[in-house]
């Protein structure tokens, strides 16, 4: 996997926003710890960049995700945690919302379901099996699809270790019902979790891509290299920073697409 000047050159910015990320983490360290990153975070990470993690959010609880991305858009997502083990949602939104120009809205609302079947232990990773009807970065009518698949059907797992604060390991297989190219062909992913002290974790992740190549593809066979930074705001708010597509597997982009996303989740 290569990397272009441009993608080298913004991955070199994207380190050079830590010291922003901390300073945004600057106050309140009970509050702080109330999100999902850093080590001292008190909720699980649901998601790497794309993919799910293991991660669920407390029984009884709702969480809110706001994602911002290229051309205006925004997804708005709600899930609840119905058990420990067992949460549910809800998610929309569309393209060009912000700015000039016309609306292209999500096809369908997505809707996502997530059941822990085990919990992490010494030896053993936390298990989780779920479905998310949810793409990221746009709806193309044209295609029937995101600009990035939805996971569809996934299994994923997630082992984390204290290595000056937390190194977590995640992996998964999907199948997306995005299947309009085509290809049909299950999916692998994988990524990791840095906490680089109590409020700020690094996220590395990658989408193997194997139902998005062919004739009607839009990636073009080298998988999806992403990495974000998430920041402990306080009073369950988290604030996330993405830099997606870095191994330029869309083919037509010449510097890596910025996403930014905001999670809340509090008791009901």
């Amino acid at each position: 996997m290569r990397m272009t000047s441009e993608t080298r050159t913004m991955t070199k910015r994207m380190f050079r926003l830590i010291p922003l990320m901390l300073l945004l983490c600057a106050s309140g360290p009970d509050l702080r710890a109330q999100g999902s990153a850093g080590s001292a975070g008190k909720l699980e990470p649901r998601a790497l960049v794309d993919f799910p993690t293991a991660g669920m959010i407390p029984r009884g609880s709702i969480a809110l995700d706001v994602n911002f991305y290229r051309d205006g858009g925004i997804d708005l997502a709600c899930a609840v945690g119905i058990f420990e083990r067992l949460s549910a949602g809800l998610s929309y939104g569309g393209s060009g919302l912000i700015g000039a120009g016309t609306p292209v809205m999500n096809g369908t609302p997505g809707f996502t379901i997530k059941l822990r079947l085990l919990e992490e232990s010494v030896y053993v990773p936390a298990l989780a099996l779920g479905f998310d009807s949810q793409g990221h970065d746009g709806y193309n009518r044209s295609l029937n699809r995101y600009a990035i698949k939805s996971p569809g059907l996934y299994a994923v797992f997630s082992k984390n270790y204290s290595v000056l604060g937390y190194f977590s390991l995640h992996g998964g297989t999907n199948y997306s019902l995005e299947r309009s190219d085509g290809n049909r062909n299950i999916n692998i992913f994988a990524g990791i979790e840095k906490t680089l002290g109590p409020f700020l974790s690094l996220m590395l992740e990658y989408n193997l891509g194997s139902n998005d190549t062919g004739n009607n593809a839009l990636g073009e066979g080298k998988g999806y290299f992403n990495m974000g930074l998430r920041c402990s705001l306080g009073g369950g708010l988290t604030l996330g920073v993405n830099f997606k597509d870095l191994a330029d597997n869309g083919g037509n982009v010449t510097v890596a697409n910025r996403t930014v996303q905001i999670e809340y989740v509090r008791s009901l």
